[in-house]
């Protein structure tokens, strides 16, 4: 049986692919010898393989890791459960009317809507981000479309802005619907690995006047290690599959 914290290791190195094992001690604020156990448990079911500097996922290209290859994180998960998410984006594209002021946050499941929003035909739409790559497609989207995109310190492994002066952007905007979505749903909440990404998204939360959490079914039961909300607090859970009664206890 996988610990908690063996289970939030691998969602960890999905996307980072590679760590050391210092990395992993501050971000779970645990000694090395409780680190090592959990290494030692995931190499023995072969879920971790040990590399020069530190661990990978099994499967991954040790010669690639071990050389210094850069992986980009964000454009591997998204394609990652690719039909799942198109699925949700299709969903949550009912969700959006003419007029509407939405919120897309930096989740890859937010980037396929946005990508069905560069053909949808509405006449006036304003669409507030954090996102550097929806930011980026946005000469993609009909010309009479707004874009208001938030700054602030640059996030790598999330592809988009926050800090403070995304903090100082939002109060001076209005929001209709928020489009989010999280490491996973378990225990009644929605959560993430990032502190300062879970402050962020709760507070375009309490400026929304509705909202939808964008979630395909692999995130269910999951969790992270910073709460974004209570699940009772989400207007919508918008997902491939029905969504089991157990993660909201």
């Amino acid at each position: 049986m996988k610990t908690l914290r063996s289970l939030q290791i691998i969602d960890y190195l999905r996307d980072r692919k590679h760590c050391s094992i210092r990395d992993l001690e501050d971000y779970f604020k645990v000694s090395p010898a409780t680190i090592y156990r959990n290494i030692e448990e995931l190499t023995q079911k072969n879920l971790l393989q040990k590399v020069r500097g530190g661990v990978a996922l099994s499967g991954a290209p040790v010669a690639e890791l071990e050389a210094g290859v850069p992986t980009s994180h964000f454009l591997t998960r998204i394609n990652r459960n690719s039909e799942k998410k198109q699925k949700i984006a299709k969903l949550a594209l009912q969700k959006i009317s003419d007029g509407s002021i939405i919120f897309l946050d930096s989740s890859t499941t937010s980037l396929y809507l946005a990508r069905l929003l560069q053909k949808a035909d509405l006449s006036n739409l304003t669409i507030i981000t954090n996102s550097v790559l929806i930011m980026q497609e946005f000469y993609l989207f009909p010309s009479h479309f707004i874009l208001l995109s938030l700054g602030g310190n640059f996030t790598a492994h999330l592809n988009s802005f926050l800090g403070k002066t995304s903090f100082d952007n939002l109060t001076q905007l209005k929001i209709d619907k928020v489009f989010f979505s999280a490491v996973g749903i378990n225990a009644g909440k929605a959560t993430t690995f990032h502190e300062e990404h879970a402050e962020f998204l709760r507070r375009v939360l309490a400026m929304a006047e509705q909202s939808y959490l964008l979630l395909d079914s692999t995130k269910f039961g999951k969790s992270g290690i910073f709460a974004i909300c209570q699940l009772d607090a989400v207007g919508t859970i918008l997902s491939d599959k029905k969504v089991p009664k157990s993660v909201f206890e």
